[in-house]
């Protein structure tokens, strides 16, 4: 195991300065901000490996195109045959460049939240969701993704919805998963790509009539007969399985998929409370024991890399959560170190 930086759009030298400073060996990257309108290419995505590389650090995943790269295709419109392409080209190109992982969702309208308050522990600035509220305030939703929105709001944004006027349900929804997965699958196989599904966040049944599939182990126990290929696995986002059930949620997916080497890497976070309602903390004051998990992380095998993600704004904080996400990486560095001196992971 081991902790990487995650959740930049850019590899500028501030970023990838602070990576090298907090001691890490490899960065994730979100969204990149990469030319092309439909896909990348090669030389862009080469381009982003090697410039981690300067650093000395590992680009260990990509993590999620843009939304309209395959909106169409979680939808079911028209166009997502062209989209299909267009990702598996990305896809082929991700490897040619040396990138072992491709992490992705399957919401068509994203995460969402319904409030940002300074209601953290010593007044940090955290999200929370409350199931009820979506159903009293449908045109006031906070959706979590400033990529979509054009916002210059950093940390939550308020409106946009992309797939507002469709109504799906779950089996439609599954319909659209197994045609994606179907065409993709062996196109990730042939490049040496592993492809990690993202959880719902939240993990509810649907939200503006579009139905969520991957918001409990029974949604994606099933994702992965469906695919059936060592190169499907899972961005095991802890929170998400935290908001679905706690720590026995967690612990669910870690024992189940974990042994069967399923877990691709890990967004160490986690909430307070459950769906339909709950809000986002620092490590170790959640719903799970973070000394726990970590363990039971080596007792499975797992080997890839953890890191941070939707961290608490503290006092004076950047726009990225510099602050935040130094306190999240630092936890879970003393955390792994702790872990290699005991003898055994019961």
């Amino acid at each position: 195991m081991r902790i990487a930086v995650g959740q930049v759009s850019q590899l500028s030298d501030e970023i990838l300065t602070f990576a090298r400073q907090l001691g890490v060996l490899g960065i994730q990257v979100n969204t990149p901000a990469l030319p092309g309108a439909h896909r990348w290419e090669y030389e862009d995505l080469l381009a982003l490996r090697t410039r981690a590389e300067e650093y000395g650090l590992h680009l260990e995943a990509i993590e999620n195109v843009h939304l309209d790269f395959y909106d169409k295709v979680m939808l079911g419109l028209p166009g997502r045959d062209e989209q299909i392409a267009h990702y598996q080209a990305t896809i082929r190109n991700i490897g040619r460049a040396g990138i072992p992982i491709l992490g992705y969702h399957f919401m068509p309208n994203s995460v969402w939240r319904t409030a940002r308050a300074p209601v953290g522990r010593g007044g940090a600035l955290v999200t929370a969701f409350d199931l009820a509220a979506v159903t009293e305030r449908q045109s006031e939703l906070l959706v979590a993704r400033t990529d979509r929105s054009g916002s210059d709001d950093p940390f939550n944004t308020q409106g946009i919805i992309p797939a507002a006027g469709y109504q799906l349900n779950e089996a439609e929804m599954w319909a659209n998963y197994t045609y994606f997965i179907k065409a993709v699958i062996p196109v990730a196989e042939e490049a040496g790509v592993k492809l990690a599904l993202h959880p719902d966040d939240p993990p509810v049944a649907s939200l503006g009539g579009i139905a969520r599939l991957f918001r409990n182990f029974d949604g994606f126990k099933r994702a992965m007969e469906i695919a059936d290929s060592d190169a499907w696995g899972l961005d095991l986002c802890l929170g998400c399985w935290s908001e679905m059930g706690g720590e026995p949620a967690v612990m669910e997916a870690i024992d189940f998929f974990g042994p069967r080497g399923k877990i691709l890497y890990v967004h160490f976070r986690d909430v307070q409370g459950t769906v339909p309602t709950f809000a986002e903390c620092f490590i170790g004051e959640g719903n799970f024991n973070a000394a726990t998990v970590m363990r039971a992380l080596k007792r499975v095998g797992f080997t890839g890399f953890l890191l941070d993600d939707h961290v608490p704004f503290m006092a004076n904080d950047t726009d990225y959560g510099h602050r935040g996400r130094a306190h999240a990486i630092g936890y879970m560095q003393g955390l792994l170190a702790m872990l290699e001196t005991l003898p055994s992971t019961p």
